[in-house]
């Protein structure tokens, strides 16, 4: 029956869409295969200008600026808008492109643990002596499938007169009923200021960042923004597939909302079976184990009948805490899940991840 793959960030299947395939062959035809410029001297077209607005759009906000990828997006963001006079509020579980990009702005920086708003409200109240706050979280976490509780971070971040970036890089395009994000699906749009997004999972999967926000921020990053001032333009066949699915998702919300069943489906079998699976309500979905080798021969075991899954283990994530991360993508039938649940449960009898 072949291979399936349950380890792509191919949440919506978009990366094989025949539309999506289409329009990047229409961009490569149209405008070739590179610009071979960054963007402020050769580097954009029509189409650039053209996804921009469109991203603009979907998240509902006034401008939009794009990238190599969302590590350049987060490489570029926090240098450029914080000065030595500024404080950066970060959780300590947020992706390594985040830490990165904290890493090289030179203002005060706090870590506040997991997700914990007592601790967060207490680092707030200690930066209250610097000129802005800026709080940091991804909306999900891509190593538990957990969301940031954004609704109490965005009244936090009121009482204490902080803005909030948020990392959508596993939420846009599923999460929220139009697959907006993070701040959709928790009804907090409108308070949250910054959104750093990738082109490379769910819109396409090819390649490609962006920051969307406030007009006067992002012409700040335009003037300012090392990755995306010193970096080449983005391909046309990548702008062709990205702006391709942007609009099969505004036409309808029938793709993102057939994300929840099928992750309700996984998550349930699985937690029958006897697994424990980490995150809520999010198509990541991290089966723990705990142990490293067990992770690694269990995923060699499910390759062995037709489920392609890879364990992760330390430093990717805290020592102990070894699983194997699944992904489901509206492509998988209930068929293809129930296969994955059933190799899982066989695989972890024989390994005694099971009783």
């Amino acid at each position: 029956a072949g291979i399936i793959n349950f380890c792509a960030n191919n949440y919506l299947g978009l990366s094989s869409h025949p539309e999506v395939i289409r329009a990047a062959v229409e961009a490569l035809e149209k405008f070739g295969a590179g610009l071979s410029s960054v963007r402020f001297i050769c580097g954009t077209q029509s189409i650039h200008k053209d996804l921009e607005e469109k991203i603009a759009r979907f998240h509902q906000r006034e401008d939009a600026i794009l990238y190599a990828s969302c590590f350049d997006a987060n490489a570029g963001i926090f240098e450029a808008l914080l000065t030595p006079e500024d404080a950066v509020l970060s959780d300590e579980l947020n992706h390594a492109s985040i830490i990165d990009g904290i890493r090289l702005c030179k203002a005060n920086k706090y870590r506040y643990k997991h997700m914990d708003m007592q601790d967060l409200e207490a680092k707030l109240k200690e930066a209250q002596k610097h000129r802005l706050r800026l709080v940091a979280t991804d909306g999900a976490f891509s190593m538990d499938g957990d969301i940031a509780p954004l609704r109490e971070i965005c009244q936090l971040a009121q009482k204490y007169d902080a803005l909030v970036f948020i990392d959508e890089c596993h939420a846009t395009g599923f999460l929220g009923p139009n697959g907006r994000g993070t701040d959709e699906l928790l009804g907090v749009m409108d308070k949250v200021t910054i959104i750093n997004s990738t082109l490379g999972k769910a819109l396409g999967g090819a390649a490609g960042g962006y920051t969307t926000g406030p007009k006067p921020l992002i012409d700040l990053l335009r003037q300012r923004s090392r990755p995306y001032l010193f970096s080449n333009s983005l391909p046309p066949a990548v702008v062709g597939c990205a702006s391709k699915a942007l609009d099969l998702l505004m036409e309808s919300n029938a793709i993102a909302q057939s994300m929840a069943a099928k992750t309700q489906r996984f998550r349930s079998k699985m937690t029958a079976a006897g697994f424990t699976i980490s995150g809520k309500d999010h198509p990541i979905c991290p089966v723990m184990l705990g142990d490293a080798r067990l992770a690694s021969v269990m995923a060699e075991d499910m390759l062995k009948r037709g489920i392609y899954v890879i364990g992760f283990s330390y430093p990717v994530v805290p020592k102990g805490k070894a699983r194997i991360r699944v992904q489901i993508s509206a492509v998988h039938s209930d068929e293809d899940i129930d296969r994955c649940v059933d190799a899982f449960t066989e695989v972890g009898r024989k390994h005694g991840a099971l009783p």
